[in-house]
């Protein structure tokens, strides 16, 4: 951004709008920063357009992965830069939640419902959000593709009159405009067209490849008919068997590796271990298709008695061949209804995969007449037809898989709350799917060019290379540069002792967002740790379902003064009842608080006699109202949280979902203290090179005190 303003003002000669560049923090305390801008600076009301430079990782492309809602910024970019990088596929994920993650870009489109783009850098995820994190991985090479891909666009679009405002934007959005459907070739060009140009070419693609299939099925009779469905049934198996082995080979690797995620550092390990099964799963299942097909073929073509027993061996083997290739335009016409149905913008991928190698048969392959006996396909017709869906997609495939990859580091936000084998078993899925969608084609040729054995041997050959090197160690799941994340944490944990006299719990706490046990970190480490699924830790905003204990030596380093407080003031059972509740978080400028929303209807919080949290308008998660607080030296370190019961407690079924309710506390509080005590500081020190401290908004800092308040207090 410096550099941009550098090279900014030499070049601003004839701008007709300004360019601000801001500068903020908080985003990963609730996007405070970005909100803070929009909600109090002067400047907020002048501001037209948005861009957003993020990361999900540490180099590789800046692209863009959210544009809009107006097109017109996607369209200046496209049209601007020298290096496009950008997919709407990465757009409809996030906005489908697959990735559940916000940026600043949410407040500029929400909040003060500006349009603009979203980048990222994306490589090296494994490393996003730990202390490894670092300038080192940070290639020069990624900083200008986007700094002269931001000079060239800010350069044009601070030059353009036609900058459109926010309330035309709005305004235009609802008479016509819509959303853009982008994607870049190679990274040398970006396509971008509207959704609804995007709808007219889908509906096009698809009456056209009803209408040739109705012709074709017209003309082929009954028999074309169940062929096809019969070649659908190869897909359908093809897909079917894949996922099995690929998934059978996910449930292993946790039983024989030392680690469930051994292909973190790295990421091709998932070649021989994933997609090898996965596709001598989709050879097997569209194998057993073709056999189906050819039997019934053989029934059919047996009842023509001008055609010898050879001369219908051969026929019959040629027409299931062309059956299975025409299985693909199938698959990907369906994907192409349904994704047209609900607009989704990555329906273009079903176009690419479906015109040209139908093109590609039809000028190639395709007969007038039934009555022709079939030739075998040619090379020529596979080469045709896959090269420009090729050249589309995979690359956005291949990026695809590597941030999955590295999301395998991060990927337990509850550690120990979900199954070793889980994140396994979603990589496993995602390859196998894209290899039936992309192999169809290919795979159709292997049946009759004896190819089989070959594909068998190298599959299964890569397969068992692929656990040898994980069995044996010599391959390690996590390295110094793309380490395990974890989290060494001090806790004084103070709940449970309202209104009493009694030690708090003083323990360190060590745990992981990666899959896996933390036997060998232990063992590492010493210092007293005992592991298990019994060393639960409830952080209020996640619990550690699995997890590491010691609490040798951990007297030290904080003391009573240091413990947040939770205090009722009063408490009025009148027509209405209501507590009022002060908390003190003492030396804490972070803290988090839950609310037992089975209890309280509602709530009020102020700080120095501030508003912060007004009445209504309340939601929750799991009977829960979470608050994160993250202030500067001078914030408040004293609250009043009035809450609003019931009107009418709800009536209990019996005394056991009674004792059950009463057992969840009425709040729970946790502060963090940015602080090393001297044990913390020896467990860090003694930390395995493989592993690296992880931390996001919700992460407790290395000192962490735990307080609570009853229902029955």
């Amino acid at each position: 951004m410096l550099e941009l303003a550098r090279g900014i003002s030499q070049w601003a000669h004839g701008f007709k709008n300004g360019v601000i560049f801001l500068f903020n923090t908080g985003e990963e305390e609730g996007l405070n920063g970005a909100h803070s801008f929009i909600t109090q600076h002067p400047w907020s009301k002048t501001i037209r357009l948005a861009v957003d430079l993020e990361a999900m990782g540490v180099g590789g492309k800046s692209g863009i992965f959210q544009a809009g809602p107006h097109p017109w910024a996607i369209e200046n970019f496209a049209s601007a830069a020298k290096y496009p990088s950008g997919n709407i596929i990465a757009q409809d994920l996030f906005s489908a939640g697959v990735i559940k993650s916000a940026t600043d870009f949410q407040v500029y489109k929400e909040d003060a419902g500006l349009s603009g783009l979203d980048f990222a850098f994306t490589d090296n995820g494994a490393v996003y959000h730990t202390k490894n994190d670092k300038l080192d991985l940070l290639k020069s090479g990624s900083l200008q593709h986007l700094g002269e891909n931001m000079l060239a666009f800010l350069l044009r679009i601070a030059s353009s009159p036609h900058l459109p405002k926010s309330k035309d934007m709005d305004k235009e959005l609802k008479t016509g405009h819509d959303t853009a459907i982008f994607f870049d070739i190679l990274g040398t060009y970006m396509i971008v067209y509207s959704q609804r140009f995007a709808s007219m070419l889908h509906n096009s693609v698809i009456l056209q490849s009803l209408l040739i299939w109705a012709a074709s099925l017209f003309m082929g009779g009954s028999s074309a008919t169940i062929s096809l469905g019969l070649s659908c049934l190869s897909a359908i198996l093809m897909l079917s068997f894949s996922v099995s082995f690929s998934v059978f080979a996910a449930f292993i690797v946790p039983q024989i590796s030392p680690s469930p995620v051994p292909y973190v550092a790295n990421p091709l390990l998932v070649l021989g271990l994933f997609a090898a099964p996965a596709l001598l799963g989709a050879l097997t299942g569209q194998h057993l298709g073709y056999l189906i097909l050819k039997k019934y073929l053989l029934n059919v073509y047996s009842k023509k008695k001008q055609l010898s027993s050879v001369i219908i061996a051969d026929v019959v083997k040629l027409e299931a061949e062309r059956w299975l290739y025409k299985a693909g335009f199938v698959q990907w016409l369906v994907l192409l209804i349904v994704g047209n149905y609900y607009k989704i913008g990555s329906s273009y991928l079903a176009v690419f995969w479906l015109v040209p190698p139908a093109f590609a048969y039809g000028l190639l392959e395709a007969t007038l007449t039934p009555a022709r006996l079939p030739k075998p396909l040619k090379l020529a017709t596979l080469l045709m037809g896959l090269a420009v869906p090729i050249l589309i997609s995979s690359g956005t495939f291949i990026r695809l898989a590597g941030t999955i990859i590295g999301m395998a580091v991060r990927f337990d936000r509850n550690p120990g709350g979900t199954p070793e084998w889980l994140w396994n078993i979603i990589i496993s899925i995602f390859i196998a799917v894209c290899i039936c969608l992309t192999f169809i084609y290919v795979l159709s040729y292997v049946h009759l060019s004896g190819a089989k054995r070959s594909i068998i041997l190298a599959t299964s050959i890569l397969f068992g290379l692929s656990l040898i090197l994980v069995l044996s160690g010599r391959i390690q799941p996590f390295t110094e540069d793309t380490a395990r994340a974890v989290n060494v944490v001090h806790v004084v944990d103070a709940s449970g002792r309202y209104g009493e006299k009694q030690d708090p719990l003083s323990y360190i706490s060590l745990f992981s967002n990666t899959p896996g046990k933390l036997e060998k970190e232990v063992e590492q480490i010493k210092e007293g740790f005992t592991c298990g699924k019994d060393k639960v830790v409830d952080f209020v905003t996640f619990s550690v379902n699995y997890g590491c204990l010691t609490h040798d030596d951990t007297e030290s380093g904080w003391s009573e003064s240091d413990i947040p407080t939770l205090h009722v003031d009063s408490d009025t059972k009148g027509g209405e009842r209501i507590t009022r509740v002060s908390i003190d978080t003492k030396s804490s400028m972070r803290w988090s608080l839950a609310i037992n929303t089975k209890e309280i209807e509602d709530f009020i919080l102020k700080g120095n006699l501030e508003e912060l949290i007004p009445y209504g308008n309340k939601t929750s998660v799991d009977g829960w109202h979470h608050i994160q607080f993250s202030g500067g030296k001078e914030s408040p370190r004293k609250f009043e949280l009035t809450l609003f019961w019931p009107v009418k407690s709800m009536p209990s079924a019996d005394n056991v979902d009674r004792t059950i309710r009463d057992q969840r506390p009425l709040l729970k509080l946790r502060t963090d203290v940015d602080r090393l005590t001297p044990k913390a500081e020896r467990v860090l020190a003694k930390l395995p090179t493989w592993c690296s401290l992880f931390g996001k908004s919700t992460s407790p800092l290395t000192l962490a005190f735990l307080s609570s308040l009853p229902v029955n207090f």
